[in-house]
């Protein structure tokens, strides 16, 4: 026997029991779990490293924490622009669609390129460690997605396990990050999976954890401190952070229009790919005169806001620099997230608002910490999604019940806003200006794989539009055929003719079949998914359209009925995978 064969045939045993056995199928996310666990802490300590080389950092603290940096320090911005541009020019990164897990999960059924996969965290390390004010996440979701993905493509794995697995990696990577199990498994249910399914909370909770269990094994630390004074009890305590997450939502809506904006304004410019983001580093050094805590993710400047304190005036500064500097690095061309940086931003604005409004009622209404960690988890939800991601971050960072229940509660106010506002989170957003329509990770692929060129039936009673009704009739009696497709003497569609009303009464035999066609102008063409079919039908009001190639040759026709009875159908099979039946 060759070893090839003694490989093939336990790959394949192994196949069949993940398929059929809900427990093998925790045992493989558990592993995936580790490896997202593994990656995550390596790529940190990998952007940590650079941040350590290139600006000179003391022991082990972190870029943001540090009082000031001398400007020579702060060129590291512009060089890390140009190894980044090199970067991306040697993997042709801009020629080509990378697909992050939102888009795998929604479009792709949770298909990922490994290389594609590597380019992105190559890009976000690169980004992050030569200071750009961008965080990781993308980067961590990324690799912990790209291994389930790869793995679950070896292994066979249908589609709904594949975009479940998936999810599993990305929320163990994000838990991993923040050494918070429940946040990275509603990461994956909110935000990579896109529903709260029954049949992913085992796996996905296993990876989580998993994965968590391997970051501290290895030595490293949650990014978000633990801070929280005085209790949420009062009713009036719920309505100020009512009105702290309406200003987040706002907030977050500037946020990531002004991206998009900025973006689009230097793509006009037509300025080199690989040349933007050196004019970006060199735009974010005045910035980062202003104090370091603009650069990089923040996680040590969000530690010393909230636990070491800061002036009031100064984090008002720090606020609208911040914003400049993820605006600026993200519009041209560095390579991140938002998530961190709604985080720290998110503090400050909770911060902020406390101030005002004790400003204006000449007394402290809410806790200026508490405010803090509500306006973090309100900013996160506008900018990322996910309410109870974000409540499950405040919970595990504060273990505070009540601080969670107002964390939620600013946290619906916000994403309802944006929902009915503006719509999108700022990777669906990403993704729109792009030319995709999906507006959360929830399975759309499977309609746009759905094609009329794989549902219509085959024309093959093709008749010419000059055929008298007489001969119509000869050759088609009723009962022979329900319809016949015409063509015209350049073998072009001409209409579809039903039989029946060829055999009218009142027709003149002599007559031209031409004249009882129907849809002589309305068809279809092959590569139409199934919604714009429906949608197609029901502007016409036809039974059935002629499938028409570029130069109006009859490739096939495509019934209403059939239609709607696959769309039926592919329905009930989601529904089925959403509830785990096999």
């Amino acid at each position: 026997m060759s070893l090839r064969l003694r490989l093939v045939r336990p790959v394949n045993w192994l196949r069949r029991r993940l398929r059929a056995s809900e427990a093998a199928f925790i045992l493989l996310a558990i592993g995936i779990g580790g490896a997202a666990g593994t990656l995550s802490v390596a790529q940190g300590a990998l952007a940590r490293t650079l941040q350590h080389w290139f600006f000179a950092l003391p022991g082990t603290s972190r870029l943001s924490a540090q009082p000031a940096l001398p400007l020579a320090a702060l060129l590291a911005l512009p060089v890390g622009g140009v190894v980044l541009g090199l970067f991306t020019l040697a993997t042709r990164a801009r020629k080509r669609s990378l697909v992050d897990t939102v888009e795998a999960n929604a479009l792709h059924g949770g298909r990922m390129a490994i290389g594609d996969s590597l380019v992105i965290s190559g890009q976000t390390i690169l980004s992050n460690g030569f200071g750009a004010s961008v965080g990781l996440e993308a980067a961590y979701a990324q690799l912990g997605g790209a291994v389930a993905s790869w793995t679950g493509g070896l292994l066979n794995l249908r589609r709904p396990d594949l975009r479940n697995l998936v999810g599993a990696g990305a929320g163990a990577a994000i838990a991993a990050a923040f050494g918070a199990p429940l946040a990275g498994a509603f990461y994956a249910f909110e935000i990579v999976i896109g529903a709260y399914t029954p049949s992913a909370i085992a796996p996905v909770a296993a990876a989580t954890l998993s994965a968590v269990l391997v970051s501290q094994t290895l030595g490293a630390h949650p990014y978000v401190v633990e801070t929280a004074s005085g209790a949420v009890t009062e009713t009036h305590h719920y309505l100020a952070y009512a009105g702290l997450g309406t200003a987040c939502a706002a907030f977050g809506i500037v946020l990531m229009r002004a991206v998009a904006l900025l973006e689009h304004s230097v793509r006009r410019l037509r300025i080199p790919d690989w040349a933007r983001p050196t004019i970006g580093g060199l735009l974010l050094v005045p910035i980062a005169m202003i104090s370091p805590q603009v650069l990089s993710s923040g996680h040590g400047a969000l530690h010393n806001d909230l636990v070491v304190g800061t002036p009031l005036a100064f984090i008002a500064v720090i606020f609208v620099a911040k914003s400049l500097a993820s605006i600026v690095s993200l519009g041209f061309g560095f390579r991140g997230g938002l998530f961190f940086a709604s985080l720290f931003l998110g503090t400050l604005a909770g911060t902020l608002f406390a101030a005002g409004l004790t400003a204006v009622a000449g007394f402290q209404i809410v806790d200026p910490h508490n405010a803090a960690i509500v306006g973090m988890a309100a900013l996160g939800v506008a900018v990322i999604g996910g309410p109870m991601t974000m409540a499950m971050l405040v919970l595990e960072a504060t273990h505070d019940f009540g601080l969670t229940g107002a964390a939620i509660a600013a946290s619906l106010v916000s994403t309802t806003i944006v929902r009915e506002l503006f719509g999108y989170s700022f990777s669906t957003w990403r993704l729109h200006l792009r030319g995709e329509t999906i507006k959360s990770a929830r399975d759309v692929g499977w309609v746009k794989t759905l094609t009329v060129g794989r549902m219509m039936r085959r024309e093959t009673r093709e008749t010419s539009a000059g055929t008298t009704i007489a001969e119509f009739r000869r050759r088609y009696p009723l009962g022979s055929a329900s319809r016949v497709v015409l063509i015209d003497a350049d073998a072009h569609y001409a209409g579809i003719v039903r039989t029946s009303d060829a055999f009218a009464e009142t027709l003149d035999p002599a007559a031209s079949v031409a004249s009882v066609a129907v849809n002589t102008e309305a068809a279809i063409k092959p590569d139409m998914d199934i919604k714009q079919v429906m949608t197609a039908f029901d502007a016409t009001g036809a039974d059935e359209l002629a499938v028409l190639a570029t130069d109006r040759t009859v490739l096939g026709v495509l019934s209403e009925t059939y239609v709607r009875r696959r769309y039926a159908e592919e329905l009930e099979k989601a529904q089925r995978e959403l509830f785990g039946e096999r």
